[in-house]
């Protein structure tokens, strides 16, 4: 068994070790309650609210201040308006393993 630490994880990472754990769902199954679970999640952070999930960690929505931009093609200067992103702040269990 590979024992590396990995800093990052993806959807498919998630797929298979839900498989391993639950062998008796089918991959249509599995793929449905991702899907799911990822567009909650999506949803209630994009109204203001944070996701907690016991032992995993945090996900909160986290706004990036407006700013100035300059093309370096064109040397055009633009204004980029507040935006806001998905943050997520891994638990202290998470982290240890």
């Amino acid at each position: 068994m590979n024992n590396l630490k990995k800093d990052s994880y993806t959807r498919s990472d998630i797929e298979k070790s839900l498989r391993k754990e639950f062998s008796e769902l089918t991959n249509s199954q599995i793929l449905s309650a991702i899907k799911i679970i990822f567009e909650s999640i999506s949803e209630s952070v994009a109204l203001d609210d944070k996701v907690e999930i016991r032992g995993f960690g945090t996900f909160s929505k986290k706004l990036i201040r407006p700013r100035k931009y300059v093309n370096p093609k064109t040397k055009n200067v633009s204004y980029l308006g507040e935006t806001a992103t998905m943050h997520f702040k891994p638990s202290n269990k998470l982290i240890k393993k």
